[in-house]
């Protein structure tokens, strides 16, 4: 069975995003090449634990986190799983793997003022690039979406008249999200600079670098850890924390969790469960201020 037999699956029975599977296969290929310069074998399905166990201290080694190891592992895991299915091994060398423990993120969301801060007080100019720039935090906060979907984004899939986006999230799902008529004027005045670029090679996206290319992961992190470092002393300052800012000030002001859960284009409820540890604080204070017997 050919690896290309393996991405294909991904692909079209697990409706895996372009994106993941090429990020898996990374991760086996890295596995490949380690068995390869270690043990002198070109093929990766007649391994044995032991040998996986050395790569994987090997990548330890490296400074990588737990977090990283267990996805490259999951990887891994993956494809011996696949080649099972199909009948190419009879066992998987993977099938009594502990995960490495890994210590729970505690995401900080940026409070309502430091949003505030940065999109009233902070200069955007009417450049084309500090236009876009307004628009992408804008899109974070108020759609919660993913970078990568942001990256993503064509410009057929804003509907300016109906006033919603429509995003391509993990596994193809896609999703309608509204936007605010804040956005909706920000949008305007964007594609207006857009449109008076000298040259637009990715005519189809919608977020572009003044070069008229589509625009990249790395790039949107800088913008919004630029821009909020201006406004906010937390230590991280990424889209994530904006998508986690999203959902977090929704619950706080009363949204219904499984409306934030489709918002933000989630399988499950635990997903979205997460947001809500800052919810219970605000809630707390209501029902503080609000119960007749808490002054007694």
């Amino acid at each position: 069975m050919t690896f290309k037999a393996f991405t294909d699956y991904l692909l079209l029975e697990k409706n895996y995003s372009k994106l993941t599977v090429k990020a898996y296969q990374s991760d086996i290929e890295s596995f490949q090449n380690f068995i390869t310069n270690h043990y002198k074998s070109k093929s990766i399905t007649n391994v044995n634990y032991p040998q996986i166990r050395t790569w994987i201290v090997s990548l330890v080694e490296t400074g990588l986190t737990n977090r990283t190891i267990n996805r490259k592992i999951s990887s891994l895991n993956t494809y011996y799983k696949f080649l099972l299915k199909v009948g190419d091994i009879s066992q998987n060398p993977l099938s009594k793997h502990r995960a490495l423990k890994t210590s729970k993120k505690v995401q900080i969301p940026f409070s309502e003022q430091e949003i505030k801060t940065v999109l009233d007080d902070l200069n955007f100019d009417n450049s084309f690039e500090g236009l876009r720039n307004k628009l992408i935090i804008e899109l974070f906060y108020s759609t919660g979406i993913r970078r990568i979907e942001l990256v993503e984004l064509k410009t057929s899939s804003i509907d300016i008249f109906a006033k919603t986006v429509k995003v391509l999230g993990k596994r193809n799902k896609e999703r309608i999200v509204p936007l605010l008529n804040s956005v909706k004027e920000t949008l305007k005045k964007y594609l207006e600079a857009r449109n008076n670029l000298t040259i637009i090679t990715d005519s189809g996206h919608l977020l572009l670098t003044k070069k008229g290319v589509k625009i990249y992961e790395t790039l949107v992190y800088r913008i919004i850890n630029d821009y909020f470092s201006q406004a906010s002393a937390k230590v991280k300052k990424s889209p994530h924390i904006l998508r986690h800012s999203f959902a977090t000030h929704l619950l706080n002001q009363g949204a219904d969790l499984n409306a934030v859960k489709e918002l933000l284009g989630h399988t499950s409820l635990a997903a979205t469960q997460v947001y809500t540890h800052n919810s219970i604080t605000e809630l707390k204070k209501v029902h503080l201020k609000a119960h007749p017997r808490s002054k007694k």
